[in-house]
Order: structure tokens, then sequence, then C-alpha cells
């Protein structure tokens, strides 16, 4: 995805890489996130330092709590389960004591006579627990349970492995009216702190561990409330202030975050199944979704992937929102928005920013403010503004609601404005890359290593670089800029323009990245306008904007879906054919199931719609095989082999949300969904069931206010039938055959 790799090109290292010294995977961390915080903790419902760990609890970019857990009589205690809620709002952890030492002379305790029920969740930058202890035995049982926290406040850059000469001032614990403030006051001059009020209050304080001593009756209950606070800057606390009880404040945020979600939910279509595991994989990607997706002023934003890109990025949101369109397109309205607000209005090298430039990535941390790492505001991303304007027809081509468009034209008009000034470095008629500090991503396109882009020979490709799929992004921002425009009423010579502008990128297209002896569009022209002639999963993407000749999309079909770029789980990035071909990297050889996911659309776009349904199958058996039926960001492109699931690649994003996206995006194309507002009309165009799905239920179908549900049946053979099971207000399906 969009990590932020910052290295000249040839360079054997990445100055902004992520230190792969502890692999996420090999974990199977429990992971929750509100808004700008996100906690990654053990199974246990603990977070334990570890050198290059990522096991805390973080807000805005900045790690609050690098150690939280919970101990009996100094020993830690037996796990029985652990498991996040179906919609990703809560973490529940069953635990047991071991074998015990008595307390002052008392009997030991033997194991398994205490239950603790650890309930964790996040809401307004605050960390809620209960534990609540039951006594199962027939004796009283007298108990001394510690709560130990610490602070590192590290820069999420620096949890990702980066080294800082000099950091700021560690505060020593200290005991507050509520409990006990963890505090840091960086080289920014920002006072953060981490405030933790417990009640009932502890019987003591110890440094950086709360004691509690606590007597059961047989039978007994008892309950303990820990509520963990993040304040980003001294005197500026997130969220509400502790002036109710902690009982009280628990029930309040979690019915507030309840409420939140079902509303999110309920904006939003639902899909059903005859295959229990596919419903679940859907599921928990809808569940994903919302976890990341983030409340801002402008409406709802899905941030990238917990724990490296808890934040907002560009390109990520746009694809996400893309993929999502059909299920919930007010998520694209708010990423719209929210873009449009951080959108380049002029010239910063540093940032890489030129006016009408649509923002790669943000960051709140202390390196983000100091300028140790080039992301505050960072626009190194050369596909999210042409991404930006063809979102924006999508979204006008699925709600058919131009007027909500009206405000964001000149933010259109300024990114299209970007791709004819400023996109096309050498005038030669392509969008194409370079950065303009030697801290900025050498490599701009979502496959940003700095190892990502090469000749046939394996060498590195020199800049300015234009990438195939971002050319077919462009066509697609020209032809909805069109469309836009006429739906504004904006004068028709305007609308005309971009699509000459349209017609002629195509002819150019054709005529400079085919490659005949591939069978394929060549990944990229290099600064010398030499193709690279690599078989790689890019050309793929170029499907999807519509860009192919159709003969040639064909062609790029068939070698997709050969051996050497389906692996079976999905499509490699770069094709085992080739001399930079390795299953374990990050963008030469792995799966990605967005990108597999963006190829399918694609492949359904010119028909190929039973290409598109072996993908998804593929994405559905590889979710079947993984924790929690959750799609990661991406995993290793080994072959698909009976009995084993895909091999993780160790420091990938999970939950991550395109990859959550993936699978509803594919559905959709499968179907052949499609939504023509002005004949409030929803049409399923030549649908295809992949394998092992004989029906498939779309509920809540929105246009404007009206509601379908739809009922899709295998007939025999490929054939498909159609029932429309519920419909209200002024809406109506039709399968095209």
């Amino acid at each position: 995805m969009s990590a932020p790799h910052a290295l000249p090109a040839n360079d054997g290292a990445d100055a902004h890489a992520i230190t792969a010294s502890v692999s996420l995977q090999e974990m199977r961390p429990r992971v929750l996130k509100g808004d700008d915080t996100f906690a990654v903790l053990n199974r246990d419902g603990d977070a334990l330092p570890q050198p290059g760990g990522p096991e805390g609890l973080y807000h805005r970019d900045t790690r609050h709590l690098s150690r939280l857990e919970l101990t009996l009589a100094g020993r830690r205690l037996l796990l029985l389960s652990s498991a996040v809620s179906d919609d990703g709002a809560m973490l529940t952890c069953d635990l047991t004591n071991p074998d015990l030492p008595g307390l002052a002379g008392a009997p030991g305790i033997e194991k398994d006579l205490l239950h603790l029920r650890r309930s964790i969740f996040l809401r307004n930058g605050t960390c809620y627990e209960r534990i609540a202890l039951r006594n199962h035995s027939m004796q009283a049982l007298r108990l001394e349970l510690a709560i130990r926290v610490e602070s590192d406040f590290a820069d999420l850059f620096e949890v990702r492995g980066e080294r800082r000469a000099q950091r700021g001032t560690l505060h020593p614990p200290a005991e507050g009216p509520a409990g006990l403030i963890l505090a840091y006051t960086g080289l920014d001059s920002k006072r953060r702190e981490t405030r933790l009020r417990f009640e009932p209050r502890p019987a003591r304080i110890e440094a950086e561990t709360a004691v509690f001593e606590i007597a059961l009756a047989p039978g007994e209950r008892r309950t303990l409330l820990v509520e963990t606070r993040c304040v980003s800057d001294a005197g500026h606390a997130c969220g509400t202030p502790p002036r109710e009880a902690a009982g009280a404040a628990f029930l309040r945020a979690l019915w507030e975050d309840s409420r939140a979600r079902r509303a999110a939910q309920a904006r939003s279509a639902s899909v059903v199944t005859a295959d229990t595991g596919f419903d679940e994989m859907i599921g928990r990607s809808v569940a994903d979704l919302t976890m990341l997706s983030t409340a801002t002023p402008d409406g709802p934003f899905p941030y990238a992937g917990v724990p490296w890109f808890s934040t907002v990025f560009g390109r990520d949101s746009l694809i996400t929102a893309w993929l999502t369109l059909w299920l919930d397109p007010a998520l694209a309205l708010g990423v719209l928005r929210h873009l449009a607000s951080m959108q380049a209005t002029g010239f910063d090298a540093a940032a890489d920013a030129e006016p009408g430039k649509i923002l790669h990535e943000m960051r709140h941390g202390e390196m983000a403010d100091l300028g140790e790492v080039p992301f505050g505001r960072y626009y190194g991303s050369i596909d999210s503004t042409p991404l930006f304007v063809a979102l924006a027809g999508a979204w006008l081509d699925r709600t058919g609601e131009a007027e909500a468009l009206r405000p964001l034209w000149p933010h259109l008009e300024a990114a299209l404005g970007w791709i004819e000034q400023h996109g096309d470095r050498d005038g030669d008629g392509f969008v194409e890359y370079g950065r303009r500090t030697a801290t900025g991503l050498a490599n701009q396109g979502w496959k940003d290593s700095w190892d990502s882009v090469s000749h046939a020979d394996g060498t590195l490709a020199q800049g300015p670089i234009a990438l195939c799929e971002v050319q077919a992004y462009v066509h697609a921002a020209w032809l909805a800029g069109a469309r836009i425009a006429r739906a504004l009423g904006l004068p028709e010579a305007r609308a005309a323009a971009m699509e000459r502008q349209a017609a002629a990128l195509r002819e150019r297209f054709e005529a400079r990245f085919w490659c005949e002896e591939l069978g394929l569009y060549a990944l990229a022209l290099d600064g010398d306008k030499r193709p690279c002639r690599v078989r790689s999963s890019n050309a793929g993407q170029v499907l999807l904007g519509g860009l192919a000749a159709p003969e040639r999309a064909a062609m790029v079909a068939r070698h997709l879906l050969d051996g050497s770029f389906h692996s079976g789980w999905g499509i490699r990035t770069l094709a085992t054919t080739e001399r930079r071909y390795n299953p374990m990297s990050y963008h030469n050889g792995s799966v990605w199931p967005h990108d597999t996911a963006l190829i399918g659309m694609g492949l359904a776009r010119y028909g190929h719609r039973a290409a598109a349904a072996r993908l998804l199958e593929g994405l559905s058996a590889a979710a079947g095989k993984l924790d929690l039926r959750r799609l990661p960001e991406l995993f290793c492109g080994f072959p698909r082999r009976g009995g084993q699931g895909p091999t993780a690649y160790p420091v990938a994003c999970a939950p991550q949300a395109w990859a959550a996206a993936a699978p509803i995006g594919l559905l959709g194309a499968c179907l052949g969904l499609s939504f023509d507002p002005k004949a409030r009309l929803v049409r399923l165009e030549r649908p295809v069931l992949p394998a092992g799905l004989d029906r498939v239920l779309l509920r809540n179908l929105s246009l404007g206010e009206a509601r379908i549900d739809i009922e899709l049946t295998r007939a025999g053979g490929d054939s498909v039938a159609m029932n429309v099971a519920r419909r209200s207000g002024e809406i109506t399906a039709v399968l095209l055959a």
C-alpha cells in the first residue's frame, strides 16, 4: 500500500521502510481503532514491550502506552479465549489464574478457580477497560491484582524502526487525582500525557504499577474499571474530562460507540449468501471498514490500516471508496470532501506539493512536526490527483446527485489543471513523477517501494517515470470531468475538450506502452522514454480506467490468469518469469487483495466476468484460511496448495482498508452491478456467481431514499436468475442476460 519508502533509486536500503524484526502474523495481535486512536494488544489483552514490536496504545501517531500488563500475585494469567466482536468494536479476553501462592500466610490458590473477563474498547481518544472477576472456588479468596503501565511516547516512525539522534523529555510517573499520569515533552515543545484512572482506587500505586487487594467470597463477583485517556497536547484533552464516575463513563462511551457503528452500517447495503464462510469474510470486511473509518467534519474517511498507516492516505482512501461505492456511496463523498479541504494550493518542494495536487499522506506525530520525516502533509503521490476526479465521476454515476459535487467543482478543475500543467513533467502527453528533494518518495505510484519499477534486466528505472496504470486513471479523470461538467450545466465546450483529451491519451498510450512481445502493456516509461518491458500487475489496472483497446484487454486477461501471475489466491504484482520476482517481496511478486480486486473490476468492465469470479473465489478461499477471515494488506506470492493457506507477509497491516474493500468491489464486478439514477434503476448485466456461491442476496441497495433487496440464484450452469425480494420508494431492478 502507500508505505512511505524514501530512497534514491539504486540504493540498497530504504530510509523509511518498516523494520521486520517482529512478525505481526506470528503475533496474531488483537487490534482496535477509534478515530485517531488505535491499540495493538496480544491475545491476553496486554501490551508487552519487545524490540521492534508494535504493541501499545497509540493516539495521533504517538504511542501513549508501551506496556499494559495485568498480573495476579506477580504472575501472568492463563488465556481461555480471546476475540474481537463481530462489529470490530470490543476485545473480550477470558482468563483464569495459574497456581498462586497465598497472601500473608494464607493457603495457596489452585489454578482455574478465578475467572477474569477483560472487555476493552476505544472511544474519543480513550481506552476503556472493564475487568470482571468471579470466584468459582468454595473458599474465600484474597488476591493481589496489579496493572503495570509504561509509556515511551515513541513516534510511530520510531516504532517502525527509525532512529533519532535526540528525543524530548520523559517525565517521571506522577499520581494524579484520579490515578496515574505519564507525560513526555517533545522536541516540538508539545506535552503529551497518558492519564489513567481506576475504579475502585487501588490499594497503592508503586511507580507505574497500580495494586488492588481483593477479597472474594465463594461465588462473589467484582468489577474493576481502567480508563486510559490520551492527551496529545498539554491541557487539550481528547474527549470528555472525567467528570462522571468511571462506571457511568464506560457505559455511556459504549452506548455512543454502538450507536455510531449501527448508524454507519444502516446507511450501507449488506450481503447474505448461502456460504457461511463467504458471509463471514464480507462481514469482517464491513466491520473493518467501519472501524477504520474516522469521523471528520467532511464526513466518514477510511484510514489506511493498523498499525503502520492509521491516518489519512489519499490514494488508499480513494481506492477504498471506489471499491465500496455500490455498497456505501456516503463513504466516497466523505473522502472527496476531506481531500478537497487539503488540496495543495502552492509549491512546496519538501512536501512534493504543486497547485491542485491531492494529498498522499498526513501525519501528526513529533517527527512530522519537526520535519524529521516529510509526511506532515505530503503530496508525493502521482495517482491521488487523477483518482480524485475519477472517483467523483464514479460517485455521480452511482448516485446522480450532481448538486453535491458543485462545491467540489473548483477542486476538480484544479486537479485537472495539475494533470495538464504539472503532472506532465516533460510535455510528452503522459503524467509522470519525480521527487523534488532527496527525502521524498523515490517511487510515487501505489507500488512505492524503492525497487518496484525496473527494466527487464532488473536495473531500476530512472525518472521521471510514467506508470501505465496512472495513464488509465488520467483517462478516467478526463471522462469523469466531462460527465460532471455536463451534469452541472457547464459550457459544452469544456466537456467536449476533456473528452478530446481522453481520446488523444488513448491513442498515445497504445502507441507507446503496448509491448507486442509481452502481450501486455509496459510497466512504465522511464525518463528516457524507454518502456519498462516487465510483466507486472499494473497492466491489469489499465483495464479499470477503460484505457485499453478491447482486443488488447483480452490478451491482458489471458496473461493475468495464467500460472505466472495467478497464484490461486490472487494476482501477483510481478510475474514469476521476471528478474526481480520474489514472492516474499513487498511489491515484486506478492499478492495484494486490492490489486487483485481492481484488476477484477477492469476485467469485468471488458466483459470478462468469469475471470473476475475466479479471482473472488481465490480471495474468499484465502480469507477462509486466515485469522478472523480478515484479508491482510498483502501476502506472499507462493502458489496455492491444497490444505494450506496463503503464506503471510511479516509486517502486513491487518485490518487494512483497501484489502477489506477488495471482496466487496469484486462481488459488484462479478454481478455486473451498475446504477441508473435518472431511471431509478439497478442493473445486473450478465452476472456470474463465483464457484461455491449458489445464492446472493443484496439488501438495502439505495438510490436516494429508495431501497431495494435483490436475490440472485444459480439457475443451472452459468446462468443466474433474479428476484426482487423487497423494495421501498421509486426503484426497480433489471437483469440483462
